[in-house]
C-alpha cells in the first residue's frame, strides 16, 4: 500500500511542477483564457491515474460516473476559451494600416502617395519642420512632404515625419518633439493640457472631411437621423427596433478618450451626456489584465464611427456599410456641398514653434498646389484647386 501512495505523491509533485511551467507559458503568451481548461485537464488526468492505481474503476458504473463528471468539468472550463475564440473571430474593423505604402519617396509600385504633375513652388532643404499626426491623415501630409522636402528616408516612427495616434501626436506637439501635427481637432483634455503648460494651440484648416457611422453590412438599417444617433449614444435608444430595424439590443461602440474620432463624437453630442463606453478586459504582458474601451467588433447589432477617408480608402472592409445621416450619404460631393450634416475641417496644429519654415509650409498647403494634393489624396479641399 505504501508504494502506490508514494507513487501518487511523486506524480502529484511532478504534475505540479510541469503544470506550473505550463501556466507560466500561457501567461507569458497572453493565453490566460485557456488556464481554467488546462487546470481542469491536469486535475482530471491526475485523479484518473490515482484512481487507476487504487483500482477504483472496478465497475462500469464508476467509469461512467467519472466520465460524466469529467466531461461536465471540461465543457464548463471550455466555455471561456470558446467564447474568446468566437469574439476574436469577429472582425474589429479598426485594422492596422500598412503605413509603409504611404511613406514619402517610396520607390516602385508599393507607393500609394498622390503626386503633383509639376514641381512644387516651395522647396525646403534645411530646417525641416518636424511633423506628426493621425494615421488617417498620414497619406496627406506624407504627400505634402514628398512634394516639398528633400528626397531621403523618413522613418514613420523616428524621423522628421512620423505617424502616430491623435493623442500621441498631441503629446509630441506639447512636449516640443515636433513642430506641427495633422489632426481633426483637439479634445477638451488636450486643450487643458496646453493651457496648463502655457501653450497656445493654433489650428489652421487645410481640408474637410466627414464623420461617419457604420454598421454590419447585414443590418437592414441604411440611414439614421442625427437626433437618433445622439439618442443612441446618450443611451436613450437601446434597440434597433426603435429606429426601424430588428428587435436586437444596440451595441454602441466608442473610441479611446482623446482620439480624433472620440473627439468627433463629443462635438456631435454637444451638451448631451454620452453614456459610458463598453469596456473589456484586455490581457497585457505577464498575464496582467487591464480594462480598456472595447474595440469595435462587427457584430450584427453593432454601430461604430470613424472618418470617411480612413474607412473607405485606408481600411477597406466590405463587411460594414456607412450610414446615410438625415438621408444624405457621406461622399466627397456631399461634403463639398455642405449637404452631409457631420462634415468638418481638419487641421495642421502648431504650438508656438520657432522653426522658420513652418509658416511657409502651412501657407503652401493652402496654396493651389497644396489644395490640389488634398483633392488628389481623396479629401475635400478648403479651396478649389
Amino acid at each position: 500500500m505504501v508504494a502506490p501512495i508514494a507513487f501518487a505523491v511523486l506524480l502529484f509533485i511532478a504534475l505540479l511542477f510541469f503544470t506550473g511551467i505550463g501556466l507560466l507559458y500561457l501567461l507569458l503568451m497572453g493565453w490566460i483564457h485557456y488556464i481554467p481548461l488546462a487546470l481542469s485537464a491536469v486535475i482530471i488526468l491526475y485523479v484518473w491515474i490515482v484512481m487507476m492505481i487504487f483500482h477504483f474503476f472496478n465497475t462500469k458504473q464508476r467509469k461512467r460516473s467519472f466520465g460524466a463528471i469529467a466531461g461536465v468539468v471540461i465543457i464548463g472550463a471550455a466555455v471561456w476559451p470558446v467564447m474568446h475564440m468566437y469574439k476574436e473571430s469577429i472582425s474589429t474593423v479598426d485594422a492596422e494600416v500598412e503605413v509603409r505604402y504611404y511613406e514619402p519617396f517610396t520607390i516602385g509600385q508599393e507607393s500609394k502617395l498622390a503626386v503633383l504633375d509639376e514641381a512644387a513652388t516651395l522647396e525646403l532643404k534645411d530646417d525641416l519642420p518636424r511633423v506628426d499626426g493621425a494615421t488617417a491623415l498620414y497619406p496627406l501630409y506624407a504627400a505634402f512632404v514628398q512634394a516639398v522636402y528633400p528626397r531621403k528616408e523618413y522613418n514613420p516612427y523616428d524621423s522628421e515625419v512620423m505617424v502616430n495616434t491623435t493623442p500621441v501626436a498631441y503629446e509630441n506637439l506639447l512636449s516640443g518633439r515636433v513642430d506641427m501635427i495633422f489632426a481633426a481637432g483637439h479634445s477638451d483634455a488636450q486643450m487643458k493640457a496646453a493651457k496648463k503648460q502655457g501653450i497656445e494651440l493654433k489650428l489652421t484648416p487645410i481640408g474637410r472631411e466627414a464623420f461617419v457611422f457604420f454598421v454590419n453590412q447585414k443590418n437592414p438599417i441604411d440611414q439614421l437621423e442625427l437626433k437618433q444617433i445622439q439618442d443612441i449614444y446618450a443611451g436613450k435608444i437601446t434597440n434597433w427596433e426603435e429606429v426601424g430595424g430588428k428587435s436586437e439590443p444596440i451595441r454602441a461602440f466608442q473610441r479611446p478618450a482623446d482620439s480624433g474620432s472620440q473627439t468627433g463624437l463629443e462635438r456631435l453630442m454637444g451638451d448631451i451626456p454620452i453614456m459610458d463606453a463598453p469596456k473589456e478586459n484586455v490581457v497585457e504582458g505577464m498575464g496582467g489584465i487591464i480594462s480598456e474601451v472595447s474595440k469595435y467588433r462587427n457584430y450584427k447589432n453593432a454601430i461604430g464611427y470613424t472618418f470617411r477617408y480612413y474607412s473607405t480608402e485606408m481600411v477597406v472592409n466590405e463587411e460594414i456599410k456607412l450610414l446615410a445621416i438625415d438621408g444624405v450619404e457621406p461622399t466627397k460631393e456631399t461634403i463639398r456641398s455642405d449637404e452631409y450634416p457631420i462634415a468638418s475641417e481638419f487641421y495642421v496644429v502648431t504650438a508656438g514653434t520657432e522653426n522658420p519654415n513652418v509658416e511657409k509650409f502651412i501657407e503652401w498647403m493652402n496654396s493651389p498646389q497644396g489644395q490640389e494634393l488634398v483633392e488628389k489624396v481623396g479629401y475635400v479641399p478648403m479651396k478649389k484647386p
